[in-house]
């Protein structure tokens, strides 16, 4: 099946204020703040790669406008710049609407050869980060009283089993179940928090370090027969995000064939 039209802005997010982490390049994180801004919302962007940051959020901003548009580096792991990406939001904008937790490690390793500093560096960006930025998160829109938005990139091997990945298997399972009782404790001040779980998102530079055995491999088991392109995973976002989704939390929701 060949991929689909791009699908324009409908004006989903306007005039709201999202951050979202590890946005710099051409993944997931990339794609969603495009879609964030073509559907009308301001954004911050953080990610732990300050180069690549910074000509991301350049190209945005000529595009989109200056004003709608910063960025701070921000390493996950690291709560000092946790809390200075969302007070940054909070300085440039005013306020907080949305928040889309997409920073993750990934990596192959078997278990009985893996280090400590293999598990404990995947659960520290995949698991712990978006729990630090949930938890800046929350208190942000608790203190604002206005309601809002999480949104965290989980993956189908939270459900699935996969040899070679049972760090991020494990983490990504975690975000899962952070999701759920977050939401229900959001939930009071009338905050919602949902997940995806992307499958096989790729786009051209990761491609071109994939082997074509492997990419033939891994595209043959998807009902579609190819890879989902990274907007389409933010798509998902978009709607999690948007008012569309608004009696929806706790929930995760597979962006992929794959789901168990």
């Amino acid at each position: 099946m060949s991929t689909p039209d791009y699908v324009p802005g409908h004006g989903l997010l306007k005039d709201r204020t999202a951050v979202i982490t590890a946005a710099a390049g051409a993944g997931i994180g990339g794609a969603t703040a495009r879609r964030f801004l073509e559907e009308g919302a301001r954004i911050v962007i953080g990610d732990a790669h300050t180069r690549r940051l910074k000509e991301t959020e350049e190209a945005l901003a000529a595009e989109f406008g200056a004003d709608r548009v910063a960025s701070l580096p921000c390493d996950v792991t690291d709560e000092d710049q946790v809390a200075a990406l969302f007070a940054l939001a909070e300085q440039t904008h005013g306020r907080l609407d949305v928040v889309v937790n997409n920073a993750g490690l990934g990596g192959t390793a078997a278990l009985v050869d893996m280090t400590d500093e293999q598990w404990g560096k995947v659960l520290d960006v995949t698991l712990n980060g978006t729990f630090r930025c949930t938890r800046a998160a929350l208190r942000s829109l608790r203190a604002s009283g206005g309601g809002g938005v999480i949104v965290n990139n989980a993956s189908v091997v939270g459900w699935r089993a996969q040899t070679g990945q049972a760090h991020y298997a494990a983490a990504k399972a975690g975000v899962m179940a952070l999701t759920r009782c977050a939401a229900l404790e959001a939930a009071e001040f009338g905050v919602r928090i949902n997940a995806v779980a992307p499958s096989l998102a790729m786009h051209p530079h990761l491609v071109k370090v994939t082997s074509a055995e492997l990419l033939a491999e891994l595209t043959a088991r998807e009902a579609f027969g190819r890879y989902a392109e990274p907007w389409e995973v933010a798509n998902v976002i978009v709607f999690l995000a948007s008012g569309y989704s608004s009696y929806m939390t706790g929930e995760t929701v597979s962006v992929s064939s794959q789901h168990a």
